[in-house]
């Protein structure tokens, strides 16, 4: 057993009463320079992937990128790297581009200096295999039972994907009439482009066997029963398409309108121009793209009545006057936020962004009313300072004053439409889900997404993931297995050993008898251990000492001024370029498994830690170690920089 005895207590094989304790070894252990322990190597999980909600094998496609792990024969370093992530994400061109990353967050090079730019090279990579026109594989069907995903965004197609890859086919339903959810109707197509968002889409359906139902509400178009009949499994991935209103008086002013709607009537084309005044509560990266985007939009000075922003929105069917869209001018656009603008949920760059672009932000304010005019319609907010009692906002005394607006976008939340579905609702606009995203009580639903709980759109495509395992069970009337502790994609050693050629011989008992624990043999992968599943490597594993300062490689950014933002729908993310992108992979620490540095070779007094033959290397299997010459130094061990080494071996 690799891992040490402060890592983990266990009771090993007992040969007699008594023998299953840990006597002192104080005394054999700090001897000189040597020592009774011997280096193994552990395989752990880096914290990037640990803090990755689609789970996706960062370290992995970062090491193909950067030249260490090599591909197949005949295979692109470049599709290489796009298999490795697309494992776990099937939008890495899109996931690349607004994933607010929380991957570079948990990246262990912050505690050196700065986070490896995890989404830039993703993006390379997408934006790679968008135009290289890659393909996913299809494996054969591997059962004629079916199941319906109702909803295709983020959850339900990533749901699709990783079903077909088990050889399940699906139907996908969808009240829109394209599919992507959130990405199409929810994300602005300067930061998600359409032409890439609709390759992604297509490379999923193009697997086969994925059939595309559009424009279809289940619980109003389809009944639920009926969907009952046809398919095996029903997979709920509705997403939260209501946005909730203003928690004031006045809030039902015609002229008030939520986030959602807002985004949604942009990006079908309906919503050309906004009001002269606009003003949007919220604080969180919903309120950024609806700031930004009537910014882009600006107003016109005498609108007809059925061109007003709030009819087209609510409407949600004829756009506004293509001639009246033309004299646009720049609108007054205002952000107000609870919280101070250090702690608002949106990301600090897109704040700075909105800055830039001419939005005004109000941080540390509360709405106490909608201002109703004579007509009926809203014609400002009542607003107050406050503070802050957890979540709960209170208002300070004295500090009242008034906001004049045309147009109010409710950006503070958002819940699912449950409209014909209404034996689902848990009672606050969700649907519930166990563990494995089972619907409880309800056998054969199961459930991914928002609509379980609203969070990122990496999140609703890590459960898009997990619940077609969960399906795969119950389509085979299997128990469903218990979820890992670290539940992500991980790096498979005996799958790369197996792809290099290098796998271990099979193990047969009749010719070779008991002969497991023989080193030499070749039927195991020796003085190696997976804690992968079990553990994340922190910073105080590594040797930090290793790293030189090497700057981050940041993407380019087109961001207009104030003058400029009218009109302005170009791309705002410039990618990297392959040498960017390649050099920016290199400051990869490779956190929890080799990276071929070389150090424990070099600095080996022994000369007991040895570089394995070129024919029988790969990805972890760069180095080994002589027994009969190590004597336990721990120099090995202290010097690795990924904290691949652990001096376990004789515990």
């Amino acid at each position: 057993m690799a891992t040490s005895q402060d890592e983990m207590t266990l009771t090993f094989r007992r040969f007699k009463d008594g023998d299953n304790k840990w006597p002192s070894m104080h005394d054999k252990i700090f001897i000189a320079d040597h020592s009774h322990k011997c280096p193994v190597y552990v395989q752990r999980t880096p914290p990037c992937q640990g803090s990755c909600p689609s789970g996706e094998d960062i370290r992995g496609w970062l090491q193909i990128v950067r030249g260490i792990e090599k591909p197949p024969k005949d295979v692109e370093w470049q599709e290489y790297a796009f298999r490795r992530s697309t494992t776990a994400n099937p939008f890495p061109a899109m996931m690349g581009r607004v994933c607010p990353a929380p991957c570079e967050d948990g990246c262990n090079r912050n505690e050196l200096e700065d986070f490896v730019g995890i989404n830039s090279v993703e993006q390379f990579i997408g934006d790679v295999a968008y135009e290289k026109n890659y393909k996913f594989d299809a494996p054969a069907l591997v059962t004629d039972k079916r199941v319906a995903i109702i909803g295709g965004g983020p959850a339900g197609l990533s749901a699709a994907y990783h079903l077909r890859k088990r050889g399940i086919g699906s139907t996908v339903f969808d009240d829109h009439e394209e599919l992507g959810g959130m990405m199409s109707y929810g994300i602005p197509g300067y930061r998600i482009p359409r032409e890439r968002l609709a390759h992604e889409v297509n490379r999923i359906i193009e697997m086969g066997d994925i059939e595309v139902r559009t424009g279809v509400w289940v619980g109003r178009d389809v009944k639920v029963e009926d969907l009952e009949k046809e398919f095996d499994a029903i997979l709920w991935a509705i997403g939260c398409k209501t946005g909730r209103k203003l928690p004031v008086p006045g809030a039902d002013a015609p002229n008030c309108v939520t986030g959602v709607e807002f985004l949604e009537a942009f990006n079908k084309g309906l919503l050309t121009f906004v009001a002269e005044k606009v003003v949007c509560v919220g604080g969180g990266d919903t309120s950024i793209d609806v700031v930004s985007v009537a910014r882009r939009l600006g107003k016109i000075t005498t609108p007809k009545a059925k061109d007003r922003p709030e009819d087209v929105i609510r409407g949600g069917y004829t756009a506004q006057d293509a001639a009246s869209a033309a004299a646009r001018q720049g609108a007054e656009v205002t952000l107000t936020s609870l919280f101070e603008r250090e702690k608002m949920t949106a990301a600090e760059e897109e704040v700075e962004d909105a800055l830039k672009e001419g939005v005004t932000i109000l941080d540390g304010v509360m709405p106490l009313e909608v201002i109703i005019g004579d007509d009926g319609r809203a014609k400002g907010l009542k607003m107050a300072k406050c503070k802050m009692d957890g979540m709960r906002p209170i208002p300070i005394e004295g500090t009242e004053f008034e906001l004049e607006a045309d147009l109010i976008v409710s950006a503070i939340g958002q819940s699912g439409n449950l409209e014909g579905l209404e034996d689902f609702d848990n009672g606050r606009g969700l649907i519930d889900a166990d563990q494995f995203y089972q619907v409880p009580n309800k056998p054969g639903h199961f459930v991914a997404g928002d609509i379980v709980r609203p969070h990122l759109l990496t999140t609703a495509i890590g459960q898009g993931s997990i619940v077609a395992e969960t399906i795969e069970h119950f389509l085979k009337h299997e128990q469903q297995v218990r979820r890992p502790k670290v539940d992500k994609h991980h790096f498979n050693l005996l799958a790369k050993m197996r792809e290099a050629g290098l796998a271990p011989e099979e193990f047969k008992v009749e010719e070779r008898g008991d002969l497991r624990g023989t080193s030499s043999g070749n039927w195991a992968i020796h003085n190696f251990e997976d804690r992968s599943t079990q553990e994340i490597i922190p910073a105080s594993k590594l040797f930090l000492g290793h790293f030189s300062y090497t700057p981050r490689h940041k993407r380019k950014t087109i961001v207009p001024s104030a003058d400029e933002v009218l009109g302005h729908f170009s791309e705002r993310v410039i990618g990297l370029t392959e040498e960017e992108a390649k050099d920016e992979a290199d400051r990869c620490m490779s956190c929890g498994l080799c990276f071929e540095c070389d150090n424990c070779v070099i600095y080996c007094p022994q000369d007991a830690v040895y570089r394995v033959k070129p024919n029988e290397r790969t990805t972890g299997r760069y180095v080994a170690t002589d027994y009969t010459r190590c004597v336990g130094c721990h120099i090995c061990s202290d010097v690795c920089p990924t904290g691949y080494i652990d001096m376990a071996m004789g515990e």
